[in-house]
């Protein structure tokens, strides 16, 4: 069991601070989370991103080694809200969302 972070991205930032600092962190950006600047990222932390929120933004398909404008890291790895369900009941949820 970890900790999941749920980011978007009004305090999104300060989330991504803190699960820096958690060595069991597994994060999720949803909603205007998907436009955080990886630089943020938490770098041993496994990060998702929702799908359906990474589409409606119009970054489908889109992914690269480090974020360029309008573009996920591809270490990002896409879920839907099913995947989201199952993170939420496995994990402790800390939400910045």
């Amino acid at each position: 069991m970890g900790n999941l972070y749920l980011i978007d991205k009004e305090y999104g930032e300060n989330g991504l601070r803190l699960a820096a600092n958690d060595k069991d962190a597994i994060v999720v950006l949803l909603q205007d989370g998907v436009y955080i600047n990886p630089k943020f990222y938490p770098s041993k932390a496994k990060i998702y991103a929702i799908k359906q929120d990474v589409e409606k933004r119009g970054l489908t398909g889109k992914l690269s080694s480090r974020m360029i404008t309008g573009r996920l890291p591809k270490d990002v790895e896409c879920i839907d809200y099913y995947r989201l369900v199952d993170l939420i009941v496995e994990n402790k949820v800390i939400n910045f969302a």
